[in-house]
């Protein structure tokens, strides 16, 4: 479509009384008013690349990223300079965690087209990139105007490089600029080794009244507060609001324990011992990944941190591409991998590699995939990669269960917004695992995050040894290691093992029965493993 054409369907668009009602409805949230508008405009109008761009927005929001992925590139196709769509693409792709790709379509703006200088910044954050991240954070605060959530941004990027004293900084000018923004207020408290005063805390319950019932601030403010309560030795106050945040975001997300439990069936129902056997030798053989997997805030980040301070390991971060390429498999990948050929699952493998290939910086042979939520694909793993080294990182479920509910994650990780829901995934987490470790006998190395704190030395050369690799003594020392941390526990890995990680839950422990009762035996059988 010429550009000429493409103007005159933008000023068409706006003149237009249903596409005007439909605009409205989206900005009103009335999602299923919308989309019978969109649809019906567009069985008349089926070129019309406005139309088109909204219906792929309708159903982002709706949860639909891969049909709204297809229409942008409808679009772009009838409209290769259709500038707004194709920042919407990039968007989605970095949102998407396929940030390379999400780089690439910003590329093919003009020059002059190129204003969402943000989005690049957060693409390259992603991508491992963070000097020039910073440099366009920088530049864009110099020019203006005040841009909190901007200083909240480079405040992350700061964070992640380990520039503690000026994230903090970039965080309190964010909140300086909008005290009602409470996802600065959360990034503040997440550092975990600042803590929050009584004039943040009255400024917060300020902020707090004001907010939206159903908005982001609330729950932000309410996770922040209840980690300001909880340093302050108020744990009764503090559950209760960290218990309203989880009910807010536990309101806002979509999970059903039972799919969770019936994928793990899945998954013990495809990997069996006969499906191993008649496979032997498949994959790709390279021995490059090592898979650090478990529960989020189990120490992955701190085995990660161990093992990046070893001069053979490279720590990217978390990857989304072994999730990723099951999916592609179809709606039924369990069903569809025990269809493949021995060329097909080596093309898994080599695909795997090749995705990650962009977020390798170093020349060093081995490199970590921390994807927690790998745990649920370890079988799949090892069909398309036999030679890869897996760590489960573990934690005693309670505490770990604790850690969670304190917790907001900025995407995925629904489990964690409901006590029961959280016991529940530990327990099928658990179950899996024992049955990779009775299916393939020593493919998982076990990391019990309360044995690593007793002794620490005699963890690390095991987990070592696990993975063929000698030992170094900087790997006692991990928290001199400069490097960037992307993960909530960015901070905590700077500095030696404490105790205080396996003891923090106890202050909650009258709180904790839902919990506590769908774990049953596993709060006091969770550590035995082979």
């Amino acid at each position: 479509m010429r550009d000429d054409l493409l103007g005159a369907q933008m000023a068409a668009a706006t003149r237009n009384p249903r596409l005007l009602g439909a605009a409205l409805a989206l900005r009103q949230n009335r999602l299923h008013d919308a989309e019978p508008v969109l649809k019906a405009h567009l069985k008349d109008n089926p070129f019309d690349v406005a139309a088109i761009r909204m219906l792929a927005e309708l159903a982002a929001r709706v949860g639909r990223p891969r049909d709204a992925e297809t229409l942008l590139r409808r679009a772009l196709e009838l409209a290769p300079h259709f500038h707004a769509a194709r920042v919407n693409l990039a968007a989605m792709l970095y949102r998407g965690n396929r940030p390379a790709e999400a780089l690439e379509e910003l590329g093919r703006l003009d020059v002059e087209e190129d204003d969402n200088p943000n989005l690049r910044a957060a693409i390259l954050n992603r991508l491992g990139e963070f000097e020039a991240a910073l440099a366009i954070y920088e530049d864009t605060l110099a020019r203006g105007p005040a841009q909190p959530r901007v200083w909240m941004a480079y405040g992350h990027v700061l964070k992640t490089v380990g520039r503690l004293a000026d994230g903090v900084a970039a965080y309190r000018r964010a909140i300086a600029l909008d005290s009602t923004l409470g996802e600065a207020w959360w990034s503040l408290a997440n550092l975990k080794t600042v803590a929050l005063d009584g004039g943040d805390i009255a400024a917060m319950e300020a902020a707090l009244a004001d907010a939206p019932a159903d908005g982001e601030d609330r729950f932000h403010l309410e996770f922040a507060l209840g980690k300001a309560l909880e340093d302050a030795g108020d744990p009764a106050r503090a559950f209760t609001y960290y218990r309203d945040a989880n009910a807010h975001r536990r309101a806002q997300v979509r999970y059903d324990a039972r799919e969770t439990s019936a994928r793990v069936d899945r998954m013990i129902a495809t990997f069996t011992p006969d499906f191993f056997a008649d496979r032997q030798g498949w994959g790709c053989p390279s021995a490059e990944p090592i898979f650090i997997v478990g529960l989020p805030r189990a120490g992955s980040t701190l085995i990660e941190q161990i093992l990046a301070s070893h001069s053979a390991v490279e720590a990217i971060t978390e990857l989304p591409d072994i999730p990723e390429l099951w999916q592609r498999l179809g709606d039924n990948p369990a069903q569809a991998v025990a269809a493949l050929g021995a060329d097909a699952v080596r093309a898994l493998g080599e695909a795997y590699l090749a995705r990650v290939a962009p977020q390798r910086k170093t020349d060093r042979p081995r490199f970590i995939d921390k994807l927690p939520n790998n745990w649920l694909y370890l079988g799949f793993i090892r069909l398309i990669l036999p030679n890869a080294r897996i760590v489960d990182a573990r934690r005693h479920p309670l505490s770990c269960g604790v850690a969670n509910f304190r917790q907001h994650f900025a995407r995925g990780q629904h489990f964690t917004y409901d006590l029961a829901d959280l016991g529940t995934y530990y327990a099928d987490y658990v179950r899996l695992m024992d049955h990779v470790d009775a299916v393939l006998p020593g493919a998982v190395h076990h990391v019990i995050y309360e044995r690593m704190v007793a002794d620490s030395e005699a963890e690390i050369r095991s987990l070592l040894s696990s993975l063929d690799l000698p030992f170094e003594p900087a790997c006692l020392a991990f928290h001199e290691t400069r490097r960037a941390v992307r993960t909530p526990s960015s901070e905590q890995v700077r500095q030696p093992i404490f105790t205080r990680g396996t003891e923090n839950w106890q202050m909650f422990e009258p709180w904790l029965d839902p919990l506590r009762e769908t774990l049953g035996p596993l709060v006091e059988t969770y550590s035995r493993v082979p």
